[in-house]
């Protein structure tokens, strides 16, 4: 799948590829609370709550950015703001629920099965 473009556009999670869901040079921000990223995110994803993020800029890898939320609204406005700072954002459209219903990997940080709150 070919991601867009232009910063700020929106790619769906289930059209990322099953394989290697974040291409090379991509890093996936998960914006969500902390509890929901505990109870399940994304393999390899970075985790920013996205009332920090002008507070944790220097925390923010290097590369393209995928935001991420739990349907994509948060991550939306996560976007226009790291666009405007200077970053290269895209919102994932649908979150980490359609990230899941797309049978993309998902993980927990307590042990238990994982779900996306």
């Amino acid at each position: 799948m070919a991601l867009p473009d232009v910063p700020g556009e929106a790619v769906r999670a289930s059209d990322l590829d099953p394989g290697q869901p974040v291409p090379e040079g991509y890093v996936l921000l998960d914006v969500r609370e902390r509890e929901e990223w505990d109870a399940g995110h994304a393999p390899g994803a970075v985790h920013i709550p996205m009332g920090e993020l002008p507070t944790r800029l220097d925390d923010i890898p290097e590369g393209d950015l995928l935001v991420v939320c739990r349907t994509g609204g948060r991550s939306g406005r996560s976007v226009a703001w790291l666009n405007q700072a200077g970053f290269d954002a895209y919102n994932v459209d649908g979150g980490m629920k359609e990230w899941e219903q797309a049978g993309l990997p998902v993980v927990s940080e307590k042990g238990a099965p994982p779900q996306v709150l």
